[in-house]
């Protein structure tokens, strides 16, 4: 005991995650993707400007199973991080604070995310 009488705040494994809260952590996750994300951006910016020999081995990354998960996910992130953002907005102005309303658009944040993730890939590799 800490020599208060104060009850200590339950501990991470009781707590029941819900939606809002994973959501939260999950826009902060992706704002951490998406800033590691940028340095693999200018990763290959600075192999097309170094030369066809850079360019090719970052070519080869990129197409390799593992290239495409990280631009999967960079994808995805970029894409929730939007949608999160333009939730935020019209908390800002006010709106949304229902819990009905906040679940709602929590779930239409998700669902839009992985569509618009979809659409992009489906469009940048049949295009």
């Amino acid at each position: 005991m800490n020599g208060s009488n104060r009850p200590l705040s339950p501990h991470l494994q009781v707590y029941k995650p819900q939606l809002t809260s994973v959501l939260s952590i999950t826009h902060r996750l992706t704002g951490i993707a998406l800033s590691l994300g940028t340095i693999f951006i200018i990763c290959w910016l600075i192999a097309i400007a170094s030369g066809e020999k850079y360019y090719s081995v970052f070519q080869y990354i990129i197409t390799e199973w593992y290239g495409m998960a990280i631009l999967l996910g960079f994808t995805w992130a970029l894409f929730y991080h939007l949608c999160n953002g333009i939730r935020h907005l019209f908390w800002d102005v006010g709106y949304g604070f229902e819990l009905s309303t906040a679940y709602k658009s929590g779930w239409a944040t998700l669902v839009g995310s992985i569509i618009l993730t979809a659409v992009a890939w489906i469009l940048g590799l049949t295009g």
